[in-house]
């Protein structure tokens, strides 16, 4: 399990290609969905947070709606 409350990890906006720095907590579960708009352009993005078995957390996103 992780042990770090402020663990970082990237995801690439499906709207606007940027890579958004997303800080993630591990404390809500090793598996985490939620919608957050993107910091640069505005868009909703599907968010999913998945964190493997040493604590590494990974972020997808898709296009959320709109």
């Amino acid at each position: 399990m992780i042990h770090a409350m402020d663990e970082v990890t990237h995801y690439t906006c499906p709207h606007c290609g940027e890579t958004i720095q997303l800080a993630v907590d591990p404390s809500a579960g090793d598996h985490q969905r939620y919608i957050e708009d993107c910091p640069v352009c505005c868009n909703p993005n599907d968010l999913t947070i998945t964190f493997d078995e040493d604590g590494y957390a990974t972020a997808t996103a898709e296009p959320g709606n709109t």
